[in-house]
Parts: C-alpha cells; structure tokens; sequence
C-alpha cells in the first residue's frame, strides 16, 4: 500500500534473487482458497491468498500453508531463503527448510494497537530460528540484539534522487495549490503514532488551517514536498513509537526541507545537533521551532549544503549491499 521498507529491499533483491512476496489474505467470494499471483514492474512476485469468507484462524493457516506449498511446487523452487517482516507468517511458513532465515524486524509490532496476542510469543520462535535479525533503526537493536548474536541495525534509508526533484520548482498540485504559506507538510500514516493533542494545541485538527489531502502515491511526495515550507514530524512519545527511526526524516532532507520532531530517540540521536533538525517536546516548543525552521529555510544554499552532508552515502543501494554481504556470510 505504502511503498516503504519492503519495497525498496525486495525491489532490489529481486535483481539476484526470484522474490515472492506473501502479502496478508484477503477475502473473496469465492467457494475455494486461490492464490493471486501478481508481477511487480520491479521483478517481484506479490502473493494474495484470496481465503473465503469464514476462513480465519488455523484453518486460514492450513490454506495459506496449502496455497504456498503448491506455488513453489509449481515453480520448482529447490533452495529457499525466507525474510520475514512478522513472526505471525510462522503460522504458514514454519515447515519449510531454508538455506537462511533472515528477520527485517521494522517496528515493535507487539506495541501497535490491534496486535495480535500471540504475536510475542512467535517472535521467541522466530528468533530462534533466524539466522540474521535486522532492526530498522538502532533503539530497535539495542532492544533485540540480547535476544540474537547475528543482530544489525539498518536504519531506513533513502532514495534521494527521487526525493531531490522537491528541490526544483514544481508544478503545485491542485489539491495544495490554494493552501497559503508558510506550510507545515506531513505525509504519512494518521495512527496512534501521531501525537495528536499536541497538533490540536497547536490549533490544527478539524480548523481552517489544515488540509487532508488524502492517500499519495510515492511517485507523488516529491511533488507535494517541494511545495512546503517545513516539514513536521509530530510523533508522539508512547509504546508504538519508542523504538521508531522514521524513514521520513532523510526523505524531507533530501526534498531541502527543514524538519521539526518531537523527540523521537533515534531522531535525537542522529539527527538532534545537525541545525536543520529541530527537535521540540511540547507545542509552545513546537511552534518555537517551525518559526526557527523557518528562518533556516531562508538560507536555501546552506540548507542544502547541510543535508547533503548528513545523507552522505545513506541510500538504499548501500543498505541493500551491506544486508546482502551479512546474507552471504550467514550461509
């Protein structure tokens, strides 16, 4: 849905490798269990087990387990590699004998709302059988790395080329063509990761001043982006946001926009004395900080000059080379 992580690894994984994605199922009217197979311009193969209606539990499990088992029958897969991004795929996947199992461990799933109860206790299970964890940031290994001895950070990374076209002049969407200056931009997910109390006392939600745009497509952000002033990252300080390491934060540096954050901790510490990352732990603070921003964005050559030199080689390329070297030792 949101081209993040997973799309910008397994995009390019698929250069060497055959990558099928098993995606969470999905309803259908029909009688029978299937499996949607469908090809990704990128070279990956997305899975959908379309389950019927009714279909849930261990009996959703034994579907999927059949779905799969036929799939790779078809294709005549001999050697498999697994790379999970939730211990609950174990539910489906655990009788399969691969050459390495690799854990993309993104978030602290167990802390989001709506977790499933045994999703703690898969998580032991998949520890145990991974060969390598990856972490998405390095507040999540420090919290993983007692559990596994072959742990790594790989904080997200960024595509900044794609990002860079916010830096020239763009054509305004029509959607925030209206909108006046200064804006506040933020893309994202509106969950219980946003600290939205703060946001309200800063006299946003449901005024005349903020504007729902809606769902964009990824192709889209630099577009929007380049029309911002500043861009915001109002996360609020809870469970579900505790090990986070926003891939936002270089994907708005690389745009050439300055950024305000509640202190997130893997922001403060990468990110915290850079100058054109302010960091800000209440709404006065916060609105301090964006007419800061501000002032910073008028010095538009040193604005620049400072988030090159931040994002430095922090592209996904180099990411992706570096898991694939830790892979190859793994074997």
């Amino acid at each position: 849905f949101v081209y993040q992580r997973p799309q910008h690894l397994m995009s390019r994984f698929a250069r060497d490798y055959n990558v099928l994605f098993h995606e969470e199922p999905i309803p259908t009217e029909d009688a029978e269990p299937w499996l949607e197979v469908r090809p990704e311009e990128n070279g990956v193969q997305v899975l959908i087990p379309r389950l019927p209606a009714g279909c849930e539990g261990d009996a959703a499990n034994r579907a999927q387990r059949k779905l799969l088992d036929d799939y790779l029958e078809k294709l005549g897969v001999g050697e498999l590699m697994l790379w999970y991004y939730t211990p609950m795929s174990l539910a489906f996947s655990d009788h399969l004998a691969p050459s390495l199992i690799v854990y993309d461990c993104m978030d602290e799933l167990s802390a989001f709302r709506g977790a499933p109860p045994q999703l703690i206790e898969r998580e032991v299970e998949l520890m145990c059988r991974a060969n390598l964890v990856f972490t998405g940031g390095y507040s999540l290994y420090e919290a993983k790395r007692q559990r596994h001895d072959n742990a790594h950070p790989f904080p997200s990374s960024v595509d900044v080329e794609h990002f860079a076209a916010a830096r020239r002049p763009q054509h305004d969407p029509e959607d925030q063509a209206e909108i006046p200056h200064p804006r506040l931009g933020f893309y994202g997910v509106i969950d219980e990761r946003l600290d939205l109390e703060l946001i309200e006392q800063a006299e946003l939600p449901q005024r005349d001043n903020i504007h729902y745009l809606g769902g964009k497509t990824y192709d889209e952000l630099p577009q929007y982006l380049s029309g911002w002033d500043v861009a915001i990252m109002p996360f609020a300080l809870n469970e579900s946001t505790r090990f986070i390491s926003p891939t936002k934060t270089p994907e708005y540096l690389a745009g050439g926009c300055p950024v305000v954050s509640t202190p997130i901790t893997d922001v403060l510490r990468t990110y915290g004395d850079t100058g054109i990352v302010r960091i800000a732990d209440s709404a006065e603070a916060f609105v301090a900080a964006t007419e800061a921003a501000l002032a910073d964005a008028e010095d538009r050559d040193g604005l620049l000059a400072k988030a090159d030199e931040i994002l430095g080689d922090m592209s996904w390329d180099h990411t992706w080379s570096l898991m694939k070297e830790k892979m190859q030792c793994a074997i």
